[in-house]
């Protein structure tokens, strides 16, 4: 079964006219897509047909030697692990099995120092992900890692608990994993970090923890042939573009994912980060100042009714709203009857499910918003397994490069995240970036007058 796109609720809010008037535009535009991916400039395209056949062969090497898969890895070489961990194993780190994972996406030295002290190097393996091989933070922790592998297991037995995903051919880790003899995995050219999850970014640490990565797969590629049409209303991603690019338009320039299951609400995390990254641009493709891009915010169901839907509901019609919702789970939890006397206001519940109350809940949600004139979508899963969680990323994908198309920016860049990276690399007394250190060090600090010290 395929995952259900409903964006019924999205109109009258936005009116019928309006998201008509989109089709020429988008016809355009899968044009223009489909000339870039044949030329080889939209590589994320073709990810569902790639050859698993070393990702699975070293997972099936190490097998059973390893409790613990720690990786390092930030922003894309994370979020997508994370949200495949939660969605096909667990949510719930205290309940999670063997091999357990650990993901090191922050350089707070409390969770590096405890992890440190909590693990057994010869039952850890370690899995170090950069794109560009010098990421500051993932490098400085692959270090840290380092030094205690060989302090404790000697430096030829070391090499065998590090892999490396990096670029095929150039950049620091690649240098240190052939000079260390570090298994080697690559992550495809001209797929950015936030397009990476189907690569071996996300793939290998899949199949270290035993997910169907052949399913990922298969569920990415049916979503493909889905998005085959360039027809408006036969394009679910192009259909989505548009909508949310018309509610940008109209003023909505915050976008909402409100996920009603544990399981599927890291996926609105990594939504978070394809979204924000793609689309807040400055410039346009031609270097017109444009600032554009809409701010994605991420909601669990139900927990989110009781701290945000009243801002939602009632405050500034300046949002748009995509549920995430769950029809079959995993476990089915009976609610019996509370048995009269002080039980009797509750009566009510007796005889459902907790299933039926979450259904319930998203669905009085949506109408509650609907109601008051927010435009609501729905993403449906039939049920948590590998190929529909292939297709929500290969969906969202494709729904996000259609959108830069329409704001009129590189949805593949990411400028504004480079020049952070430089000053930290000034800060740190990395060799190059002298100029750097010089100008963070002279920028304004502000009025002396508003800083109080502790």
């Amino acid at each position: 079964m395929a995952l259900t796109i409903d964006y019924r609720r999205m109109v009258p809010p936005l009116p019928a006219e309006v998201v008509d008037s989109y089709r020429g535009k988008l016809k355009a535009v899968h044009e223009d897509l489909g000339a870039r991916r044949k030329s080889g400039k939209l590589p994320f395209y073709e990810l569902p047909r790639q050859d698993l056949g070393p990702i699975e062969q070293y997972a099936a090497r190490v097998k059973g030697s390893y409790s613990t898969v720690v990786v390092l890895g930030i922003g894309g070489s994370a979020l997508g692990l994370l949200s495949l961990n939660a969605a096909l194993r667990t949510p719930y780190p205290a309940l999670e099995k063997e091999p357990r994972l650990v993901v090191l996406d922050n350089i707070d030295p409390v969770r590096i120092g405890s992890y440190l002290g909590a693990l057994d190097p010869k039952r850890t393996l370690l899995n170090v992900i950069t794109k560009s091989g010098d990421t500051a933070e993932t490098m400085s922790e692959l270090l840290i890692f380092r030094k205690w592998f060989v302090d404790a297991l000697g430096a030829k037995a070391a090499k065998d608990h590090i892999v490396a995903t990096t670029d095929k051919s150039k950049g620091a880790l690649r240098k240190i994993a052939v000079d260390e003899g570090y298994a080697t995995f690559e992550v495809p050219d001209g797929v950015g970090g936030r397009f990476s999850v189907l690569t071996p970014v996300g793939l290998l640490p899949a199949a270290l923890l035993g997910m169907d990565i052949r399913g990922l797969l298969a569920g990415a590629a049916a979503m493909d042939q889905r998005l085959s049409s360039g027809e408006l209303m036969e394009n679910p991603a192009y259909l989505g573009a548009a909508l949310h690019h018309a509610a940008y338009a109209g003023g909505r320039r915050i976008s909402v994912m409100f996920a009603y299951s544990d399981q599927l609400y890291l996926l609105a995390d990594w939504y978070r980060q394809l979204w924000a990254e793609s689309l807040g641009k400055k410039l346009s493709r031609d270097g017109t100042i444009v600032s554009v891009g809409p701010t994605p915010i991420k909601a669990l169901g139900v927990t989110d009714q009781h701290s945000q839907v009243q801002l939602y509901k009632e405050g500034p019609d300046d949002k748009v709203y995509t549920f995430l919702a769950l029809e079959k789970f995993a476990s089915t939890v009976s609610i019996p009857s509370g048995g009269g006397g002080g039980f009797d206001a509750v009566a009510y519940l007796g005889g459902h499910s907790m299933n039926e109350l979450i259904a319930a809940e998203e669905k009085a949600t949506e109408i509650a918003l609907s109601k008051a004139g927010r435009p609501v979508s729905t993403i449906t899963f039939p049920e948590m397994t590998a190929p529909a969680v292939g297709e929500f990323y290969h969906l969202l994908e494709v729904q996000t490069v259609a959108a830069g198309a329409l704001f009129g920016i590189d949805p593949l860049d990411q400028p504004g995240v480079e020049e952070g990276k430089q000053f930290a690399y000034g800060l740190m007394g990395r060799a190059g970036f002298e100029a750097k250190r010089r100008e963070a060090e002279s920028l304004p600090q502000g009025e002396a007058r508003l800083l109080f010290r502790g």
